[in-house]
């Protein structure tokens, strides 16, 4: 059996083996007990769409750059930056509509640029990127609303998710070369995530 199928399979079955977590992939399904340092940091490994989205982001970042500095970094800095910014507004107790939803389809349009290695200028994919990450940062701040230790918790969830984009870019950069299914397999799941993380929103 050749390598790339082998991948191919392996890659398949990953995507069979997420789709199911989806049901406690949304927001506020550990009812709100995710405080603390620790415990924001491990958040994001644990929360699927979370995880898929941050590691998405920098997979698609490594495939589309045309050079590696600095075009590996524009988006994963504006989501983490924007993480935050969103976590702040829902703290501050500001509502934003559909956030459930814009988190859903935020895995969508990222595993689509993944798939197809679209390559956007910086300030097209920062914005892009910068707006999902808008709705799953206010997501969180909507949780830890009056929890005296929220700062801590997000210092965590950033952390996991600067880290998770590293190891979506390590991951992407391995893909430039592989075989060609492979990102688009990678994409596809990803997509198939957010397909019914958005038939659960709506």
């Amino acid at each position: 059996m050749r390598p790339s199928t082998l991948s191919s399979r392996t890659l398949a079955l990953l995507a069979a083996t997420l789709l199911p977590l989806a049901a406690s992939a949304h927001t506020g399904v550990d009812g709100g007990l995710h405080h603390g340092l620790v415990a924001g940091f491990m958040h994001p490994l644990t929360g699927t769409d979370h995880l898929a989205a941050m590691v998405a982001v920098g997979v698609w970042s490594a495939l589309s750059a045309r050079r590696a500095w600095p075009d590996l970094l524009w988006a994963p800095l504006a989501f983490a930056g924007m993480l935050l910014a969103g976590a702040l507004v829902g703290l501050a107790g500001l509502q934003l509509p559909a956030v459930e939803p814009m988190i859903a389809a935020s895995l969508l349009v990222l595993g689509l640029l993944v798939a197809a290695r679209v390559h956007l200028p910086a300030g097209v994919a920062m914005a892009v990127v910068g707006l999902f990450a808008v709705f799953h940062g206010v997501a969180h701040g909507h949780e830890l609303a009056g929890e005296q230790d929220a700062a801590l918790t997000l210092a965590g969830m950033v952390g996991a998710t600067v880290l998770l984009h590293a190891a979506g870019i390590a991951l992407g950069w391995a893909l430039r070369h592989a075989n060609a299914w492979l990102p688009r397999i990678a994409g596809a799941a990803v997509v198939g995530l957010g397909a019914t993380l958005l038939a659960q929103a709506i």
